[in-house]
Order: structure tokens, then sequence, then C-alpha cells
């Protein structure tokens, strides 16, 4: 088999997979049609994607574009093997999407792909990484879907000002991720909690706290981790659980990343609690 596919993620309208595909010069070229809207980041290899649209050879960094019933061709004429983190939405999905960007009208893609550029290369790293280390996709999901609608549209995403009402909508769901922050969040829920449509709540509560939800919620957890660990002589795995992590790999790698240093020297390093500390 050249191709292995594993789905890392679904959720209403959409899934994830982990796309490796091993072919090479000498293996036929793979015909199929695209029955969902389809979205694939290139991670690794190179290889050549032919639609209706024309042919381009895709690198790590571009996103594959194809609608629902479109007809495609992949082939490895120069070079063996490809890994691509590939999203799938339905029809409606998408359209949510694309109704909620200010200025989109879509009407289906107007090209096989987007290249490379300095403005998808943070959002692929960023879904390479939660691809690898389990990160929330739901929020990939979302962000890859806007990035190509507002790429094949031929325009960056256009941002406005915040309304009165949607910025007392996020304030309430950074209250309640701060109050509840070793419970279980997901984007769809914390958009209807608000009264928003999923790409709307991400987008507009990116606007308004500088984070995604995601990542509001880790800081969050890490600062209730940090307080425990200098305040506390709990064991460092009870606090890691306590504070919203299923696993103690995970929050000893998200802690040294984001404070520099791991739980064990935190604690004996006599640096102030988070939430003690001015800024």
């Amino acid at each position: 088999m050249t191709m292995h596919s594993r789905l890392l993620a679904k959720g209403r309208g959409w899934t994830a997979q982990d796309i490796v595909c091993r072919a090479g010069p000498h293996d036929r070229p793979f015909e199929e049609q695209h029955d969902l809207v389809c979205v694939a980041a290139v991670t690794e290899g190179t290889f050549e994607y032919r639609t209706a649209h024309g042919k381009a050879t895709l690198a790590p960094g571009a996103l594959l574009l194809g609608d629902p019933g479109c007809c495609y061709e992949c082939s490895h004429a120069h070079a063996t093997g490809d890994r691509c983190l590939s999203f799938h939405f339905t029809p409606d999905f998408f359209e949510d999407v694309a109704a909620a960007m200010p200025g989109i009208r879509r009407s289906g893609f107007a090209s096989s792909h987007l290249p490379p550029s300095t403005r998808l290369l943070p959002l692929i790293a960023e879904a390479a990484a939660a691809r690898d280390d389990g990160g929330n996709l739901e929020e990939i999901a979302l962000a890859i879907a806007g990035a190509a609608i507002a790429g094949a549209a031929g325009t960056s995403r256009l941002s406005r000002s915040p309304s009165e009402r949607d910025r007392r909508r996020i304030a309430e769901a950074l209250r309640h991720i701060a109050a509840e922050s070793h419970e279980t969040f997901t984007l769809a829920g914390l958009a209807a909690a608000a009264g928003m449509s999923p790409y709307h709540f991400l987008r507009t509560f990116r606007q308004v706290a500088g984070v995604t939800p995601h990542q509001f919620l880790l800081l969050r957890r890490l600062q209730a981790a940090a307080d425990k660990l200098r305040g506390t002589g709990r064991p460092i795995a009870e606090i890691a659980y306590d504070s919203g992590f299923g696993d103690l790999s995970s929050f000893n790698r998200r802690f040294r990343r984001v404070i520099g240093m791991t739980p064990l020297d935190y604690r004996r390093s006599g640096v102030r609690p988070l939430s003690s500390q001015g800024g």
C-alpha cells in the first residue's frame, strides 16, 4: 500500500486526517474525486496535483484545494513520498465559515492550490505541531478553512473592529474559561454559549484576547499549575492532572516551552507565581 490515512480528529462538519503517501516515479498516478470540500496542508515531500484548474507541484507550506465532485490526479513524477494534514468539510460547514468572513462571496475554488507564503507558514506549522503533539485540531480546522477561502478569493482576511456586543460575549467567554480552566471545552460549545458561529467566535476571540481560546485555556492551566507549584508541596503529577492536563509528559513539555524551565526547576527557583506578577 502506497498511501496510509489516519483519522486524527473529527467534529460536526469536519474531519482531520494524517495522510502519508509513499508513491514514487514508477507508481501510477492516483485518480479520485473529492466527496467533500478538501483543504490539505502539505507538511513533507512534493507531489503533482492536477484538477480542471490545471496542474501544480505542491511542496511543504502549500494548501491543496478541492471542491465536492471535483476530479483530481496525484502523482510523484520527480520524487517519492509526501505527507499532508488533510481536512474535509461538509459544504454547509464551509459555507458557514465563508458567510462569517466580511466581503467574501464563495462559489467554489478557482484554483487547485495556494502556494507557500509567509501568511500560511505559521498556520501550517501550528497545524503540524497540533498533529504531532495532540493539539486542538478544531481550531486549526476553522483557521485552515478561513485561510483557504480568503486565499482562493484573492484577498487577505479582512478585519474589522469587534462590536461592543461581541466584545461583551468574548469577555464572558474569557471569564468562563478562566474560572473553569480545569474543565474540557470545545470551540463549538464556547461559540454556541456566546451565540456566535464557530468561525466568527474564533476570529473575534483572537481579535479581542490576542490568542485563540485553546491558547488562552493552556495559559490559564499553566498559570494555575505554576501557582500550585510555588504555593504547595503537592506532587507535580497531581498538580498537572488537577490543572487540566491529560498526562504528565504533555504538561512537562508545554510548561517548559512556555515558562522556560521544567516544573521541578520552577518549584526550586523561587520564581513568584504567575498570578502575582505584574503585567
